[in-house]
């Protein structure tokens, strides 16, 4: 039934969640798995700014998929992880449809305030504008 899954990482306690269901998904269903992570660019954009939020996101992101790695390695998922920059929610579709993926796994809000705003928003975006199943971990 799916045989590739794109997982939402941001870092938060849903996307931990959604990583978690994710796994669960590709054991069940010997499907490889794509993690991706979005970090968003300043406004307006300045290729310096770029590059700087690049590498803080890359620094921060590489922290968490060492365990993720691992997690995956144990249970023999195949897996990559990948970070971008951009908005999230066109970032993770357009992902999506690049590597023709059957289901996007996500969570439902981030966890401050502000997060649980854009990632509620997210969410939403990523579920209007799939082409694929869209599963939102609470």
């Amino acid at each position: 039934m799916f045989s590739k899954l794109l997982v939402a990482y941001d870092g938060s306690k849903q996307s931990e969640k959604a990583f978690k269901v994710a796994l669960d998904m590709a054991s069940k269903y010997s499907a490889k798995m794509i993690v991706l992570s979005v970090a968003r660019p300043p406004e307006p954009p300045v290729a310096v700014e770029l590059e700087a939020v690049l590498e803080s996101a890359t620094e921060y992101y590489e922290d968490h998929f060492k365990l993720m790695r691992e997690q995956v390695a144990s249970l023999g998922i195949d897996a990559t992880f990948q970070i971008k920059v951009g908005h999230p929610a066109e970032q993770i579709v357009h992902m999506a449809n690049i590597e023709k993926v059957d289901a996007i796994v996500t969570g439902h809000r981030g966890e401050s305030f502000v997060q649980r705003w854009l990632l509620g928003s997210v969410a939403r975006r990523v579920i209007a504008y799939a082409h694929c199943t869209v599963v939102v971990v609470r």
